[in-house]
């Protein structure tokens, strides 16, 4: 991660402003005028990897060095976006850190090395694990699922997403590998100093996440990014469970989840609790961004969910249904680059060039990942998988 704090965000918004380009590669002006998809470039072809090891004072540190300048640009970000003054951002974190003393101790150490490897302050550091919790953050979209074995060509559990955010998402990604001290292997795609976000454990427990319309209003608890990595020091399905039934939750949001057992669940965690949901005997599940449970799949809740949240939950569904038995990696990544529903397609497009504007006009597929527990590996495209390689990232056997 060599790219300087001065340069980061620019990049990324020079790369949204410079020009739109069609997936076919045809003119950006003739794209527009026919309102043909788009795709903004980045800087690079593929995620940097970032590789640490040891107790988690030194996974952080070592975090800390490689993606300094991502850490501090997601730093500059938050700030700007929720207009928050250096001291204002201290105050507002420093309040979380008792849930960190409480919950994970020993992430909180991990952060601290964060903080103690990138040159900021250890408030900075947290802001970076909280990030929506400290204030209105823009939503964000997401296309998620699981296939269990009984329905995927080789047997195997497959699981992964479309990660549906803003632009400058890109250029503050990167896929992280820890090996922590006396605990599962971890792999993820993440960004910005974010000790955990969309990935897998190398004991074959994966998740990945979306956001939720509506639901119950939010409270004082513990972000969902420490809570993702709580879930990576994870077995079994049970234990992570456990994790949604002990610790309070500042906000709602949707995982899918399956462990080494090839066992498969949706967990729709909320303020309140946990609503767990099956794959109903279909051998998959795929979630977008509105509720499905019973107690909260509302009128008023389905209202406040994202317009195309709809057409693409329908969408995922058919295409894995055609080929149960059959699903492979090659057919996921034609599912995740799917444009059959036009500006509601699972592969999102930006529909402006303005990076401000709000997720539903300016928001776009950031990141598209398979993962293959049982394999110990994951696939991830920068930006849109339409017009993206995926490039294959692994733990060790």
């Amino acid at each position: 991660m060599t790219q300087s704090r001065r340069n980061f965000l620019a990049v990324a918004a020079a790369a949204a402003g410079g020009g739109l380009v069609a997936c076919d590669g045809s003119d950006s002006s003739e794209a527009a005028v026919k309102k043909e998809f788009v795709t903004a470039p980045a800087s690079r072809a593929q995620y940097d990897l970032v590789k640490a090891e040891g107790t988690h004072r030194e996974l952080g540190r070592q975090h800390g060095e490689q993606a300094v300048a991502s850490i501090r640009a997601h730093v500059d970000y938050i700030a700007r976006t929720q207009q928050l003054s250096s001291d204002n951002l201290a105050a507002k974190v420093l309040k979380f850190k008792p849930l960190f003393d409480q919950y994970c101790p020993h992430l909180l150490d991990e952060i601290e090395g964060l903080a103690e490897g990138a040159g900021i302050t250890t408030a900075e550091a947290l802001a970076c694990n909280l990030r929506g919790e400290l204030g209105r953050a823009p939503a964000d979209g997401c296309t998620t699922y699981v296939i269990g074995r009984s329905s995927t060509a080789a047997g195997d559990v497959l699981i992964g997403q479309n990660s549906d955010m803003s632009q400058p998402n890109i250029e503050m990604g990167y896929v992280l590998h820890l090996k922590p001290k006396d605990k599962p292997q971890v792999l993820v795609w993440t960004f910005g100093g974010m000790i955990g976000y969309h990935g897998m454990n190398s004991a074959g427990v994966a998740h990945f996440a979306n956001a939720l319309g509506g639901g119950p209003a939010g409270q004082f608890g513990l972000s969902h990014y420490p809570v993702k990595r709580m879930m990576l020091e994870c077995s079994t399905l049970n234990e992570v469970m456990d994790i949604f039934h002990r610790v309070p939750l500042a906000s709602n949001g949707n995982y899918v989840v399956c462990d080494g057992n090839g066992d498969i669940l949706d967990i729709e965690a909320n303020s309140t609790g946990p609503q767990m949901i099956g794959d109903d005997k279909r051998g998959y599940i795929a979630h977008t961004n509105h509720y499905l449970c019973p107690v909260y799949a509302t009128r008023e809740n389905h209202k406040a969910s994202l317009a195309d949240s709809f057409p693409r939950l329908e969408r995922m569904n058919k295409m894995i249904e055609t080929d149960v038995g059959r699903v492979d990696v090659q057919r996921i990544k034609s599912y995740l680059s799917d444009h059959s529903n036009g500006e509601a397609s699972i592969c999102r497009h930006p529909r402006s060039e303005d990076v401000e504007k709000d997720f539903e006009t300016a928001g776009r597929t950031v990141a598209s990942m398979i993962a293959e527990p049982a394999n110990k590996r994951m696939h991830v495209a920068l930006g849109n998988p339409c017009a993206s390689e995926y490039v294959t990232y692994s733990m060790d056997a």
